[in-house]
């Protein structure tokens, strides 16, 4: 008997998505079913090009079709992805954007924009489109990490009479940062309005474009820049960053219950352990927990969210930002391998929050 699509679909029915825990053919991951005698071609729709399990889904798949359909059939599986996202599509702010993922650690001094840009660019690589907002507006780190220092973004005006601010483009991601209008060597000196002032201007005024995810480098601390970003717009999940010392999971403790209080209510995707230990290049095998061990896992279980990744202590991560050039764009260096497994599974678990919670919204503001 001939093959049909639907011996196709009803196997396929019986693969599951790990992360979302349903079937490709009940969550429509399936496109493109092609037939020809014993030659089998579909589309498996992917929730990120970050997906870190693609490979069991697509031998899952053709293991599928061999076992229910035909042992002998030559199946091929063509991978693509299609981001999800739980915004409104008709939201007048970032309309076209589909995540907004703010990356905060409570303290200064634990790495989060050395994460941030690593991060943002692993994302890229995998085939996302990514923006980046630099929101420490007394310190931006962007410029600098990017090796964009001498960049100025240029204004230009909208067939609708708009002046909208296009963003710098570097490694693939789209950058503003208040860093990229004033001199570098000069202090920003601002009350917190006018820095709020100037993140509202950076979300509304700067021409995004489409964008699969849009990282918010947030400054230390639970400040006036926090709240004016869940109150400007819904923000899809939050991300903490800290080393493994007490003193830095104090802090991260307080950013992360910030985005869980009641009446802000933000997803937390998980958190991110940097510096989690030494390792020096002439001994890659070795580890050493100068900063202390686990602190990173401790924070993750106690608040029930993903460690999403333990991020090593080495000199050429230092190195490769003090150069302007994010130590993940590297090949074949160890450390840029943990930051893409890093972008996976923070990928992951924006598929997961997408799939399994409601649309987050944005805070009202208190008069």
């Amino acid at each position: 008997m001939a093959i049909t699509q639907q011996d196709i679909l009803k196997a396929l029915s019986y693969v599951e998505e790990p992360d979302l825990g349903k079937d490709l053919v009940t969550l429509n991951m399936i496109e493109n079913i092609q037939i020809d005698g014993k030659n089998i071609a579909f589309t498996v729709i992917l929730t990120t090009p970050a997906c870190p399990l693609k490979e069991l889904i697509q031998n899952a798949c053709i293991r599928a079709i061999h076992t229910m359909v035909d042992k002998e059939a030559n199946v091929t599986v063509n991978l693509t992805s299609r981001v999800t996202t739980a915004r409104d599509t008709n939201s007048a702010i970032l309309k076209d954007v589909k995540n907004i993922i703010a990356i905060a650690s409570g303290k200064g001094g634990v790495g989060k924009s050395t994460v941030t840009a690593n991060l943002a660019i692993a994302l890229s690589q995998s085939g996302a489109k990514v923006g980046l907002i630099d929101a420490d507006i007394s310190g931006p780190s962007m410029p600098l990490m990017f090796n964009a220092e001498e960049e100025r973004p240029q204004v230009f005006r909208t067939p609708e009479g708009r002046n909208l601010i296009e963003p710098i483009e570097r490694y693939g991601i789209k950058i503003i940062s208040i860093g990229f209008l004033a001199p570098a060597e000069n202090a920003v000196v601002w009350r917190g309005p006018m820095a709020s002032s100037a993140l509202k201007q950076f979300i509304s005024d700067v021409d995004w474009g489409e964008l699969d995810y849009l990282l918010i480098d947030l400054p230390p601390g639970t400040s006036d820049i926090h709240l004016t970003l869940v109150q400007t717009v819904p923000v899809t999940g939050a991300i903490i960053v800290t080393t493994p010392q007490k003193v830095a999971l104090a802090d991260a403790q307080k950013g992360l219950q910030m985005f869980r209080q009641p009446q802000i209510n933000v997803p937390v995707l998980g958190v991110i352990e940097n510096m989690a230990y030494f390792t020096p290049a002439e001994l890659p095998q070795n580890k050493y927990y100068i900063f202390g061990e686990g602190g990173g896992q401790q924070l993750a279980t106690k608040w029930g969210v993903p460690l999403l990744g333990q991020i090593p202590l080495v000199q050429s991560i230092r190195e490769s930002g003090d150069e302007g050039m994010p130590e993940v764009i590297k090949v074949d260096s160890p450390a840029g391998k943990v930051f893409e497994e890093v972008a996976q599974a923070v990928a992951q678990q924006v598929s997961v929050r997408n799939a399994g919670l409601a649309k987050t919204k944005i805070v009202p503001i208190n008069t």
